[in-house]
């Protein structure tokens, strides 16, 4: 397992941006996304993994969310673009292995006001 500290969350417009970044205590297969929203179960919102990076994304973020990873820090980035209030939610970065995820962040609020 790893360490992960999320940061760069906030209170946005609709239609403006965020980042967000994960850094992780050592280097790991794949690093992923997800957030829970009140009310909801946590749902997956984008992941990066293997040498060639590459990335994947739920459907309802893909065209305005964009997921990169720099390994020489061990940090994954959100940026997320084209807000909508229903992106409100508690993000939560994630590292794994090709099993599955084993680690998990403690959460950063996202929440964007119409």
């Amino acid at each position: 397992q790893v360490q992960l500290v999320e940061s760069g969350g906030g209170l946005v417009q609709a239609g403006g941006s965020l980042r967000l970044s994960c850094a992780a205590s050592g280097r790991t297969f794949r690093m992923g996304w997800f957030r829970r929203a009140p009310g909801k179960e946590r749902e997956f919102v984008a992941a990066v993994s293997g040498s060639a990076g590459s990335t994947y994304y739920a459907d309802s973020v893909k065209g305005r969310f964009i997921i990169s990873r720099d390994n020489a820090k061990n940090t994954v980035y959100l940026q997320m673009n084209s807000l909508k209030p229903e992106d409100t939610a508690v993000y939560y970065c994630a590292a794994g292995s090709t099993a599955g995820y084993h680690s998990w962040g403690q959460g950063t609020q996202v929440t964007v006001s119409s």
